[in-house]
């Protein structure tokens, strides 16, 4: 079942090979990137199908020997055929991750959006410290990075942000930080020392195109006014900042961070595509996570995923049962080592579904 779904992909590969250097081809850009992606999309499949075959038809010689020999000769037959195996097993796991259907927003910038949960002035402050380790961490990857929109508190904190983040598999690494995030610390206002807990929620929404996503102009509510700054005073003398309302379905969309009302129009567009792309794929996705019952990627909001413990020095992902006691650096944006083990549980969980 495997070889031939092998074989296929092969010949697709093959003849996606010809009609990228067919010249009637080239001429049509979009189809001849739409082929080019493709034909990259399945190489790595194709190439490791190649050495998993050459390792089979070795490893039938290498058996062979071991038939028809004695002593010496049938000990190191024996050894290359063991070799042969496990190399033979170590291709077909890679090649069943390969196959892993691709999540098609992988390659997509994002939208990430924090919100202030429940703990008042902290709950502010802690968000504002999660804001600046996306972007730390965008920045470390070398992703740029723009506010859409940022509503602060008097104390320093945010009460909710809106961050454009560009750059090459920014969703894909990004998509698994969706969910609440918990703080427990003693406050700088604590006098008695006790320990607060606090929480944050985080959305990462990929960017939607606009052939993702039609929407009606006349559903929207457009309305401009000027930009404000801390407490509520005016920061410009034009009616630069824009408010979207998709009507039939009460979104509301703000962002003032531009230099001009256009901008600042296209920037809350951007967000509105967004968060109805978002609200699209999750109800699909979460109708297939109570047939898997999965639960990383869904973008459960209402999900407690962290819990940062700053007096212990501790950061727990309670989806996959980790913890890491590097909370400063965590909180300098190095949190690929907790990506990389939520990314790989959710590989095995691809792999276990599909079987």
């Amino acid at each position: 079942m495997l070889t031939e779904k092998l074989e296929n992909i092969e010949k697709k590969y093959n003849e996606l090979s010809g009609l990228i250097s067919d010249p009637e081809v080239i001429e049509d850009t979009k189809t001849w990137q739409k082929y080019v992606k493709e034909h990259s999309d399945l190489m790595p499949i194709v190439e490791r199908f190649s050495k998993l075959r050459d390792a089979k038809e070795e490893l039938e010689g290498a058996q062979e020997i071991f038939e028809s020999s004695q002593g010496e000769m049938k000990d190191l037959a024996m050894m290359e055929v063991e070799e042969l195996e496990a190399a033979i097993a170590e291709l077909e796991e890679e090649i069943k991750v390969l196959l892993i259907p691709k999540d098609p927003n992988d390659e997509k910038d994002v939208i990430v959006e924090i919100r202030a949960g429940a703990g008042g002035d902290e709950a502010g402050l802690f968000a504002a410290e999660l804001m600046r380790m996306y972007m730390r961490y965008a920045e470390d990857h070398r992703w740029k990075t723009q506010i859409i929109d940022m509503s602060e508190t008097s104390v320093g904190g945010i009460k909710e942000a809106s961050i454009q983040v560009q750059g090459k598999g920014a969703y894909s690494r990004l998509k698994f930080e969706s969910g609440t995030h918990r703080v427990q610390r003693v406050p700088e206002t604590e006098s008695g020392g006790r320990i607060h807990t606090s929480t944050a929620t985080v959305a990462v929404l990929p960017e939607a195109d606009e052939v993702d996503i039609e929407i009606n102009q006349n559903d929207l509510r457009v309305d401009v006014f000027r930009s404000s700054g801390h407490g509520g005073q005016s920061v410009n003398t034009t009616d630069s900042a824009v408010r979207i309302t998709h009507l039939p379905t009460g979104m509301v969309v703000t962002c003032q961070d531009g230099k001009s009302q256009q901008m600042n129009k296209e920037q809350a567009m951007r967000v509105l595509r967004a968060r109805l792309y978002d609200k699209i794929r999750s109800e699909q996705e979460a109708a297939i996570a109570k047939e898997r019952k999965m639960q990383i990627g869904t973008g459960d909001r209402s999900a407690k995923i962290r819990t940062y413990n700053f007096p212990q020095s501790r950061i727990t992902d309670h989806r996959i049962h980790m913890t890491i006691y590097q909370l400063e650096s965590f909180m300098m944006g190095n949190i690929d080592e907790m990506i990389d083990a939520l990314a790989t549980n959710y590989q095995a969980e691809q792999l276990q579904a599909q079987q």
